[in-house]
């Protein structure tokens, strides 16, 4: 199933992000393609906010790797060089455990659930296209 969204500023894709977070329970994996700067951190930050309250300091995973909150893991892999770093960072016990949100998600292709959510996040006019599949 696939569906479609155009979203013309960053407001429209925080409320479009509040209610995709609604639907999520854990476990659960979400995985953020996107170009950098396509919005992939502010969508994983919203739902984080949404789920664990608006006050929730979310800063990028892009150093740490990976973030957690209470339940939810927030995963940016675009330094992983090597699929056994997977296992590290601890990413397969947050798949089966958590709501999982990954952002650079291709080198974990491998060993994503059949059921993970894919967001694909493109450039669209002045705004952003999100197809979730």
């Amino acid at each position: 199933m696939e569906k479609e969204f155009y979203l013309e500023n960053v407001e429209e894709t925080r409320n479009w992000a509040k209610d995709f977070a609604l639907k999520l329970h854990a476990p659960v994996t979400v995985a953020l393609h996107g170009d950098l700067g396509m919005g992939k951190s502010e969508i994983a930050r919203t739902i984080i906010q949404t789920l664990r309250g608006a006050d929730t300091v979310v800063p990028s995973p892009t150093f740490t790797i990976v973030q957690s909150y209470d339940g939810i893991s927030h995963f940016d892999l675009y330094r992983i060089e090597d699929k056994s770093e997977l296992t590290e960072i601890g990413l397969p016990y947050a798949i089966a455990n958590d709501i999982t949100l990954i952002e650079w998600p291709e080198i974990a292709a491998d060993i994503l659930p059949e059921n993970t959510v894919h967001v694909f996040i493109t450039e669209q006019r002045n705004g952003r296209k999100i197809v979730l599949k």
